[in-house]
């Protein structure tokens, strides 16, 4: 864990037996201090994971209880038939893992959930609401009109519902098309013309010019350029190999020309990192699946090692390691849109209209749609097919027929 997280964990942790004993159990007490800090306590719905996620750390770590499980109070119902909601959270966190779901997607859908069943404890006045077809209708009815979420944050929030009632409460939501959903329109990606994009990578320098080339050089997404590990380079056949990329699906990338030298450069750079790690006996790196059972060394072999590494070890979240972990997007982002605005670029970019650019470039010079396809890892052409839409406005406009044969007279 980094020392800035750790501080405010050790905060968490002190507010916590701080706290006034109550008479009942050490269940209880976790539970309504979690429940206590997201609807008395004002705080938002990252501080209130945070306190969550100390007060794991607190009881597995240091007081060696491996029963957190039902300090958490796993059990699911209360005495009044509600649900306690800091069961389901943790019933839900498992069931996610069990579907092997990336980390960001588990903390999007608890966040949701938490959300959720604050909703209805705010609506039904008790700790433990009770968890129904109306509830859930309601909740993002609320989503639609009162916050104004976008479509794709409203689907996201059904996603995660969804979840949550069929595997953890086991309840039936039926039909949710009277629903209250947020329209969705439709949206052109920002694309760089040719000179933007040079303009954008000559300010950039190092390590993060290197990541924004590749990015563009491939088509990567941002995550997928920072769990980059040196095994996913191939330098003989000019490829890039992106190991459970969205969906949990691989493929294989262009690897520019231009960044070859660069990428050799920065990989041999790490190596001291990689080397000090082991003598100093740092954990290997977090490997995907049940690779780390498999092959229990395997993290601890440079093949495995991030190409861009994070200068500081931080804790695992899910398994509590402390280890190496990749570069955190964050940084790639900042550089792009500091980058972007000292080139005069006028438009809203972001790291992922990179990978916009890319797509659309190829297609400008003529690459078969199927094969951008390939690269991109869409699962459906018709998702490529977007970038036809910007290329007209990117190609010299047509000649009109009229301009060919004359001005009649």
């Amino acid at each position: 864990m980094q020392e800035q997280a750790a501080r405010y964990c050790v905060g968490w942790v002190r507010q916590f037996l701080a706290r006034p004993v109550s008479d009942g159990s050490l269940a209880d007490r976790v539970r309504d201090y979690c429940e206590w800090l997201g609807r008395d306590g004002g705080r938002e719905d990252w501080q209130v994971r945070q306190a969550e996620h100390a007060l794991r750390l607190y009881f597995v770590n240091f007081l060696q209880r491996s029963d957190w499980d039902l300090v958490a109070g796993l059990a699911l119902v209360g005495q009044g038939g509600g649900v306690r909601p800091l069961a389901a959270l943790e019933l839900m966190r498992r069931r996610i893992r069990t579907r092997r779901y990336a980390l960001r997607t588990e903390t999007t859908y608890l966040d949701w959930t938490r959300r959720f069943l604050a909703f209805l404890s705010e609506r039904q006045g008790t700790k433990e609401p009770a968890v129904d077809h109306a509830g859930v209708q309601d909740f993002l009815t609320h989503l639609a009109l009162a916050r104004g979420v976008s479509a794709s944050s409203q689907n996201q929030a059904l996603s995660a519902l969804l979840l949550l009632c069929r595997e953890v409460l086991a309840v039936e939501v039926g039909d949710l098309t009277r629903t209250v959903r947020a329209r969705r329109g439709t949206r052109l990606p920002v694309v760089l013309s040719v000179p933007e994009t040079m303009a954008l990578l000559g300010r950039l320098q190092g390590r993060t010019w290197l990541m924004a080339a590749l990015i563009y050089g491939g088509g990567l997404r941002v995550t997928e350029c920072c769990m980059l590990r040196v095994k996913d380079v191939d330098f003989d056949q000019g490829l890039i190999v992106v190991r459970q990329g969205k969906g949990d699906k691989d493929r294989t990338t262009l690897l520019a020309n231009a960044a070859r030298d660069a990428l050799a450069k920065q990989i041999a750079a790490v190596r001291p990192c990689f080397e000090a790690d082991r003598k100093s006996g740092v954990a290997g790196v977090w490997l995907p699946d049940g690779l780390a059972r498999k092959y229990p060394n395997a993290g601890r072999e440079f093949a495995w090692f991030w190409v861009f590494p994070s200068h500081s070890l931080s804790t695992d979240p899910r398994a509590g390691v402390v280890r190496r972990h990749h570069v955190h997007e964050s940084v790639i982002q900042k550089a792009v849109k500091t980058a972007a605005a000292a080139a005069g670029i006028q438009k809203p970019v972001s790291v992922h209209t990179l990978r916009h650019s890319f797509a659309t470039h190829l297609l400008l010079n003529g690459v078969d749609i199927r094969q951008i396809q390939e690269y991109l890892g869409h699962a459906h052409v018709e998702t490529t097919m977007i970038y036809t839409h910007v290329v007209k406005d990117l190609r010299a406009p047509a000649r009109s027929p009229l301009d060919t044969i004359g001005s009649p007279r």
